[in-house]
């Protein structure tokens, strides 16, 4: 068997743990390995290169992805394409590649379009990639805890600098429509207030508790905003509630966005784990010709779920979710 490897999207810890993980399996199963370039984009230009068990060496604890990526959807037609009918030139050079399994590594807008390709015909498996952990069908993703963990020595060095000028500071976390990094990285570091696109909030409620807790002699506040919550006309959400905070309660505001920060550098020990973990099972998927599917971890456990129930879905944090439960036994305001 001749297979495929591919990550697709934005970057993310652990992509390169993923595919040494695949590429190390499969070898040891007696597959032929091969990685292609900048996503989807190697499938239409014939980018490739060999991966053998050289090549696999010393890239478990690199950040980014020795593949490259790219932002390339071929089943969404725009009008600066160059190729037509890009799902027939990738089903074509993936039969001329001589391949017989491909391993799609990415996050939503990647699982969906290897939804689409298993439908054309093509033998596909996908590995769940986002430091978002909103990829519907598993409970978890590698990229996630790396996120969490930069976001939380952020927000803990915040602590010091908001004691010293007592200020509320205010850190924007990515996370799209999911409010994940910030709930984790919220009740991990102590924030006050944490606003996450799942639980709408009532910005003169923020303000009453932060003003109550100034009045109780608290000198700082943190509050931290996942980027996808509502904002007046889409405004950047740490800068909207940071003035809405500044402006209701006329106390001294700031604004962090890391931004970009969340997802580079080398991945956390558990991310490395569960992106090795997942690399092995798609492997064995492969060897037992199981494909159209993703990999998921259900419970702690290996799993796979259909690739055509994934695509178009997000996994977004239930407004009932233990943590947040927990958070607010200890005072921490949702909004």
């Amino acid at each position: 068997m001749k297979i495929g490897i591919l990550s697709a999207g934005g970057d993310c810890p652990g992509i390169n743990a993923t595919i040494r993980g695949v590429g190390k399996a499969a070898i040891t199963y007696g597959m032929e390995v091969v990685g292609i370039l900048d996503g989807f984009s190697g499938l239409l230009y014939n980018d490739v290169i060999p991966l053998d068990e050289r090549s696999l060496s010393g890239i478990l604890t690199l950040g980014g992805t020795i593949l490259g990526t790219s932002r390339e959807k071929p089943f969404k037609k725009q009008d600066s394409d160059i190729i037509a009918d890009k799902p027939l030139v990738i089903k074509q050079n993936y039969d001329k590649m001589g391949l017989d399994s491909l391993v799609c590594i990415g996050g939503n807008g990647t699982q969906k379009t290897a939804a689409q390709l298993s439908a054309l015909g093509i033998n596909v498996v996908g590995i769940p990639k986002t430091i978002d952990n909103d990829v519907w069908g598993t409970d978890v993703t590698f990229g996630f805890d790396t996120a969490v963990n930069i976001a939380v020595e952020i927000i803990d060095r915040l602590h010091s600098t908001a004691n010293s000028h007592k200020r509320v500071m205010v850190i924007e976390l990515m996370g799209h429509h999911a409010g994940w990094i910030a709930l984790h990285a919220g009740l991990a570091a102590g924030g006050d207030v944490i606003l996450i696109p799942e639980i709408p909030y009532d910005i003169d409620h923020i303000n009453e508790v932060l003003l109550e807790r100034s009045r109780k002699g608290k000198p700082y506040s943190i509050v931290v905003v996942a980027e996808g919550i509502k904002t007046r006309k889409d405004e950047p959400a740490g800068n909207y509630i940071a003035e809405q905070i500044e402006k209701g309660t006329k106390l001294e505001t700031r604004v962090t966005v890391p931004g970009y920060t969340l997802r580079g550098g080398t991945p956390s020990p558990l991310d490395r784990i569960i992106a090795t973990r997942m690399g092995t099972y798609a492997a064995s998927l492969l060897n037992r010709h199981e494909f159209g599917q993703m990999v998921a971890i259900h419970n702690n456990e290996m799993t796979a779920v259909p690739l055509k129930e994934v695509g178009g879905k997000t996994r977004l944090v239930p407004p009932d979710y233990f943590l947040i439960k927990q958070a607010k036994k200890i005072g921490t305001c949702f909004g």
